[in-house]
Order: structure tokens, then C-alpha cells, then sequence
């Protein structure tokens, strides 16, 4: 017979342990993998209007990412939710989540972007130009894999910065991992063993990612 008044008791472990999985399998992982594509392709697409979009243009881009940058992503996930169903449209929760994710992030992998890009070496744009490239093919084929290839390690920090930050999606009821662990927590009044399974469930999964990150980096630096 289990002692609920230890501190800790294994029983709730492997009782929770099945509804967290399956919340770290549906949410917490579908939000971390659609949002980071999200976020890489407008994050680039943001970068290249900044960079060469008339001045207009690409000062109203510069407004809004900044705008987004400065204010909370939970303040961004509600105005989603209920801005989207005072508009008269009714979207899952977990659809509106990815996107306010992946907007979010990508003003901050846009920066990333730009960091690349301006890393270039001047030699690489002057050699395009020798070489009578097009605007297009200049971008294609020696800029973006090159700013790419030299912002993998930052972008991957903030893949992993996102899945840390995917329970915020809690406040516009979608049950991820740690509001599975709440739940359980409030119905058995046991929280300790809920909440300490969901850390190690981030670690388990964060840490590997982090270092085959680094692995990456290494081998693209190799390459170049």
C-alpha cells in the first residue's frame, strides 16, 4: 500500500505518466516542430524584406516585428483566441497556438537572419556581380546557404527556447504536458511528482537536441 504522505510516491508517477506523454506527443511536440517551420521560412522572408524591400516597406516590416517582440507571447496567444472568435472565426486552439508561435519566433530568427546575411564577406556579393548573376540566383545560391549555414546554432537555440515556452499555450485551453500535470495534481492533490516528471520529460528531450545542435554546427563550420 502506497503512503500519500510521503514526499514522494511513485504510484503517481506511473499513473500520470501515460496522459503526459500523450500531451508531450500531440501539443507539446506538433506545436515545437509546425511552429519552428513557421517561424524559420517568415523569419527569413523578413530578413530578405528588410534587406531589400523599398525603404517604406521594409520600415513598416521593422514596426511590426519590433512590436511583436516587445509585447508578451501570452498577451499574443489571447489576442489570438479571442480576437480571431470576436471576428466570427472559430479555429482549435492548438492551430491558433502554432501560429502565434510561429509569428512570434520568427521575428526573432529574422534577426538571426540578418546577422547571417551581414556576415557575408564583401568578396562573396562582389564575386556575384563579376560573375553577372542575377539578384535572384545571388540570393539562392551563395547568400542564404551561407547565412544559413552560419545562424544553425542560433536558430536551433530558439527551437528549443520555443518547446520550453509551449506551455503557455495552457492559457487558451490546450492541455500540453504541464497542464496535464496541474490536472492531475488538482484531482489527487499530489503535484510534486506531476510537475518534477514534466522537467525531466523537457530535459529528456532538450538536452539531446542542444548537443546534436552543437554536432551540427561543427560539421557545417567543417564544411565551409
Amino acid at each position: 500500500m502506497s503512503d500519500d504522505s510521503f514526499p514522494w510516491n511513485w504510484d503517481h508517477v506511473w499513473a500520470v505518466l501515460p496522459d503526459m506523454l500523450w500531451s508531450f506527443l500531440t501539443v507539446t511536440v506538433v506545436i515545437t516542430i509546425a511552429a519552428s517551420a513557421i517561424a524559420a521560412v517568415l523569419g527569413l522572408i523578413i530578413a530578405l524584406i528588410r534587406r531589400s524591400a523599398p525603404r517604406p516597406i521594409a520600415a513598416v516590416v521593422t514596426f511590426v516585428m519590433n512590436f511583436i517582440r516587445m509585447t508578451p507571447l501570452v498577451v499574443q496567444l489571447l489576442f489570438g483566441l479571442y480576437g480571431l472568435l470576436a471576428l466570427g472565426v472559430d479555429l482549435p486552439p492548438i492551430v491558433i497556438g502554432i501560429a502565434i508561435f510561429g509569428l512570434h519566433y520568427a521575428t526573432y530568427m529574422a534577426e538571426v537572419y540578418r546577422a547571417g546575411i551581414d556576415s557575408i564577406p564583401p568578396g562573396q556579393w562582389e564575386a556575384t556581380t563579376a560573375l553577372s548573376m542575377s539578384r535572384r540566383r545571388t540570393w539562392t545560391a551563395v547568400i542564404i546557404p551561407q547565412a544559413v549555414r552560419a545562424t544553425v546554432a542560433s536558430l536551433g537555440n530558439y527551437v528549443i527556447s520555443m518547446f520550453k515556452e509551449t506551455p503557455f499555450v495552457s492559457v487558451i485551453f490546450v492541455a500540453d504536458m504541464v497542464k496535464t500535470a496541474q490536472l492531475y495534481g488538482g484531482e489527487h492533490f499530489r503535484y510534486v511528482e506531476a510537475i518534477t516528471l514534466a522537467g525531466v520529460l523537457f530535459l529528456v528531450a532538450s538536452y539531446p537536441t542542444s548537443l546534436l545542435i552543437g554536432r551540427l554546427e561543427k560539421r557545417l563550420a567543417n564544411k565551409s
